[in-house]
């Protein structure tokens, strides 16, 4: 039963007394807190010079250019769905409307941006390297390079008798580093293998362009400072290709000008689209064949399009779930489109890795064995996800607007259904009519049903609807809650594997597929390495500061969660592990998305290491609502939760050098604070809106502003940021080779020929930035951006 959750009585597996007495032995060794505070330190996992970090950056594509040379707009017009649809319009088998939306669709784009169109171009253009880069990927399995994939007629096309390739942007910018890296040339060794290196960190994986570090950062220099300038020398590499191939492969001329940008919504436009196709037809035209990342890109592709049957489906069966716990009272809905678009949202996800667990794996301690790494892994993992609010907001967000009739419960609430217990969503959900604007004479009014209707309604009585701090944390399936029997958190190997046999029979998930998580541990018997990955980060305001202190911070909060977690400070049964307890945790984080003011706790809660943190908490008191229930401000719980960090972690924080990181964090989660990312964020939409607060535009005009300041703006913000670390790495590598260090001095030359790098690159820095740049200019900054990479890349290595 979705609705109840009855108690389930939990043994854990017995342990031998040699084996416990060793265990104690060991933590006790590892963190004697008392006596040796500084061995202490040197011995902690995620502790001073143990981390590594590296980052996954999901961007949109955006074709510019008209519906006659588009690929996008050519599929659709000309696919055979469309010429069926028309073939029943005439015979009166379907309704005109249908048509008529597909054609406005593809004629309404006064913009002329089409989102994650495909793009084609003449396969002569080609060097020779990067065509055997592209034949290569065709293979049906790269190991053997024996057979085609059997879709290998996706790829290519005739336009006015000339052969072309046909690839999605993701794989373009793959094509685009091979065409440069030999554009001019057999490139210096150090370079080639760079360049061939870096491939591979372009995913054709998803709908939206996906890059992964090119090397992996450590603490040494900052830890939140060095993820961010990786991920900065990333964005100005997709920069760069991304023009180059808007010129080697003559796309601008062509009327198909790519740009890529960090855009956390699917587009609205994708959205609408989505709305008037079968499912299968946008899986055909948005999901991505796999070309690059995978041995075997075509059983990828596959598992992409079950990821998207899964979700759909899952999005369906949210309705019986909110008709069960009393959301839903009536029968009239309004029934989600079969596709979903979720898979569109855009993030990042930002890794920890621990060189002390990794090395105690490797060796194959007798007491930190696979089953006590994953025993602590869950627990640091529940820990964490009481401090994940203070993220949502702070340091990254994604505005969005609901008109009125829009604010249909199984439409705003997403995956809620999936993700929280049945007492915890019925509370949110009242809590957000509550905070939106739905009242009329004191009453809270939803939406019926018909949207002509529902529009009437709303605009007749000044009903406005609400905005969302987070809308993708919403949008998206980011941590599916435990079943009574099957907790996936529970510190037992193989409990993920239990939890989605369940959570299949119930039809939200599918065992097949990866589980989803807000922050996953990342299990050296399967990566290789001993880690977690955040994965709750939607759209930063800056990569420079934003993303560099959340990087700090998520640090801070691992390192001070394992160790509560490995010296029993707190333990699995501080944290139970049933579905109410998740749900309570849960609901804190996801009620910071919606911007819900307060939240609602057990008095007596189970979880003893929440109470700690409301027993610090202000202005808590017992709900007259919800007896037997305290009532807590989001804010007051953040500010418990700095206050916790500050007592329990003084010598993390100063070992980290994260006292003015700290006294930012305390600014970024006041309320209306200038500093956090949420502001910033929505200042900078409001300001392309023209308006001065969200419910005073419609949803269509906040979202769609949203989307011109993430493409213009936000891009330019990035572009140069990136820019100004790429000068001083252009410096820095001018240094190296005038003192004689052979690598750069190789790839300078190769580049330039002798000319100053960092004269050329103050040269052409404001052509590149505004796009202008030619395909000679590009080239040469690719070189060098490689170079960089290289440099970067090799000192990694060595530390490692």
């Amino acid at each position: 039963m979705h609705g109840k959750h009855f108690p389930v009585v939990r043994r854990s597996v017995p342990i031998g007394r040699e084996a416990l007495q060793r265990r104690r032995e060991w933590t006790r060794r590892m963190l004697d807190r008392e006596q040796n505070a500084s061995h202490e330190l040197e011995q902690l996992p995620f502790g001073p010079g143990d981390v590594t970090a590296g980052a996954e950056n999901e961007m949109l594509a955006v074709v510019h250019g008209p519906r006659e040379q588009v690929d996008l707009a050519r599929t659709l017009s000309g696919s055979n769905y469309f010429r069926n649809l028309a073939r029943r319009v005439a015979a009166g088998d379907a309704p005109p409307r249908l048509a008529r939306e597909i054609e406005a669709f593809l004629s309404d784009n006064r913009e002329a941006l089409w989102e994650n169109s495909w793009v084609y171009f003449p396969e002569a253009l080609l060097t020779p390297y990067a065509r055997r880069v592209l034949d290569e990927d065709l293979y049906a399995d790269k190991r053997e390079r024996t057979t085609r994939r059997s879709d290998v007629d996706r790829f290519f096309m005739h336009h006015n008798g000339t052969p072309c390739v046909r690839v999605p942007v993701s794989y373009l910018l793959k094509l685009s580093l091979a065409d440069a890296l030999f554009a001019q040339g057999e490139p210096p060794p150090a370079l080639r293998r760079v360049g061939e290196r870096a491939m591979g960190h372009f995913l054709n994986d998803n709908t939206s362009p996906e890059t992964f570090s090119f090397y992996t950062v450590d603490d040494q220099a900052g830890l939140g400072r060095a993820m961010a300038e990786e991920t900065l020398r990333r964005f100005l590499m997709v920069q760069l290709l991304a023009q180059y191939a808007n010129e080697k492969f003559e796309l601008r001329s062509r009327g198909q000008e790519t740009r890529i940008c960090m855009e956390p919504h699917t587009p609205v436009r994708q959205k609408r689209l989505n709305e008037l196709v079968p499912d299968s037809f946008y899986r055909d035209l948005f999901m991505s064949p796999c070309l690059s990342g995978w041995d075997r890109g075509e059983e990828k592709h596959q598992y992409m399009i079950l990821c998207h049957e899964v979700l759909s489906r899952s999005r369906l069966h949210t309705m019986a779930k909110l008709r069960e716990c009393g959301i839903l009272p009536r029968n009239l809905v309004t029934l989600p489109t079969v596709s979903n678009t979720s898979l569109a949202n855009n993030g990042t996800h930002i890794t920890l890795g621990s060189r002390r667990l990794t090395a105690w794996m490797a060796a194959g301690r007798d007491a930190f064995t696979p089953e006590r790494e994953k025993h602590l892994g869950d627990l640091t993992v529940k820990i964490v996800e009481h401090f994940l609010p203070l993220f949502v907001g702070a340091y990254t967000a994604a505005p969005y607007r609901y008109d009125f009739h829009d604010f249909h419960p199984e439409t705003v609430l997403g995956f809620l259904p999936h993700e929280l217990d049945f007492t915890h969503l019925r509370m949110l959900w009242r809590r957000w009519k509550g905070k939106a604007d739905l009242r009329f004479f004191g009453m809270a009014l939803t939406p019926f049903g018909p949207r002509p209707l529902d529009r009437f309604l709303g605009a007749a009585l000044g009903l406005r609807g609400d905005w969302v701090p987070d809308q993708r944390l919403i949008d998206y399936l980011v941590a599916p809650l435990s079943t009574d029997h099957h907790p996936a958190l529970d510190g037992t190997i193989g409990n993920d594997l239990r939890l989605k046999k369940d959570l299949a029979e119930m039809g939200v998930f599918d065992p097949r597929m990866a589980f989803y998580a807000l922050y996953r541990q990342r299990l050296f018997q399967r990566m290789g390495f001993c880690g977690f990955e955040g994965r709750h980060y939607s759209q930063f305001s800056s990569l420079a500061t934003d993303m560099a202190a959340a990087t700090d911070l998520q640090r801070l909060v691992t390192a001070l969660a394992y160790r509560y977690a490995l010296a029993d400070t707190v333990t699995h049964a501080d944290i139970p592990d049933t579905p109410e307890v998740e749900s309570e945790r849960r609901q804190i984080f996801f009620g910071a998305a919606i911007g819900l003011p307060t939240f609602f706790v057990r008095a007596r809660t189970p979880n003893r290491f929440l109470s700690r943190l409301l027993s610090r908490t202000a202005r808590t008191r017992d709900s007259h609502r919800y007896p037997g229930r305290l009532r807590v401000y989001h804010v007051e719980y953040r500010r418990a939760l700095v206050a916790l960090l500050e007592q329990d972690a003084p010598d993390l924080i100063e070992a980290f050098k994260m006292r003015d990181t700290i006294r930012d964090l305390k600014d970024r989660i006041e309320p209306g604070s200038s500093a956090s990312a949420l502001s910033r964020l929505l200042r900078g939409i409001l300001d392309e809106a023209g308006v001065r607060t969200p419910l005073r535009a419609s949803a269509e005009t906040f979202n769609t502003a949203a989307e011109r300041y993430y493409r213009q703006t936000l891009q330019r913000a990035f572009f140069a940021e990136a820019l100004d670390v790429f000068a001083r790495d252009l410096r820095e590598a001018a240094a190296r080779a005038a003192a004689g260090q052979e690598d750069d001095l190789a790839a300078i030359r190769f580049a330039l020929n002798g000319e100053d790098p960092v004269a050329f690159f103050e040269s052409v820095r404001n052509r590149v930035q505004a796009g202008q740049a030619s395909q000679s200019v590009l080239h040469k900054l690719i070189i060098l951006a490689l170079a960089v990479v290289r440099h970067h890349v090799e000192r990694n290595s060595l530390r490692s």
